[in-house]
């Protein structure tokens, strides 16, 4: 009777700590994962202010205002919604209008998308996985026409082809 109520205590001692641990786990974890949201998905179900997420699209073409304090506000769509996004740092080297980016950072009262990172793409066929699938999901992506070939049409405001020697 003694040692099956020790191993009992025994038991109950690392149920307990495993439980701790699983907690300490999933709260570590809770803080480092970071969502991806596309512009339509914010438009129907957005994420709680303070948030920290991932948001991306192809940013507006003539969106992009620098301010005399710094960094960039821009807008990105995914063609069924739009984000306007401020950026405090330095963008990317191969940031432009009508590219695919993706910002990680929070939404603040009004509406308004705060990055505290931005990434465009690192060389001329990519896309964020991310951002490609919400532009499939918007019908936005065709399949050997081009990254966004649609994107031009119909869309006020949105990326226009430009012609090769203005690039």
């Amino acid at each position: 009777m003694r040692n099956a109520k020790r191993r009992l205590w025994m038991i109950g001692a690392a149920a307990v700590v495993l439980v701790g641990a699983g907690a300490l786990a999933a709260t570590a974890m809770r803080d480092a994962m970071v969502f991806f949201y596309s512009p339509a998905m914010v438009a129907e179900n957005p994420p709680e202010i303070g948030q920290r997420v991932r948001v991306g699209g192809l940013v507006v073409d003539g969106s992009v205002e620098r301010p005399s304090a710094g960094g960039a506000n821009f807008t990105v769509t995914d063609g069924a919604g739009e984000i306007r996004i401020l950026y405090a740092g330095s963008l990317p080297d191969l940031f432009r209008e009508g590219q695919g980016i993706v910002a990680e950072g929070a939404f603040v009262d009004g509406g308004q998308f705060v990055a505290s990172t931005v990434l465009a793409k690192h060389d001329e066929t990519y896309m964020p996985p991310e951002v490609a699938q919400a532009l499939k999901e918007s019908g936005l992506w065709h399949e050997g026409q081009g990254e966004h070939s649609d994107y031009s049409r119909g869309i006020p405001g949105a990326y226009q082809e430009r012609p090769e020697e203005s690039r």
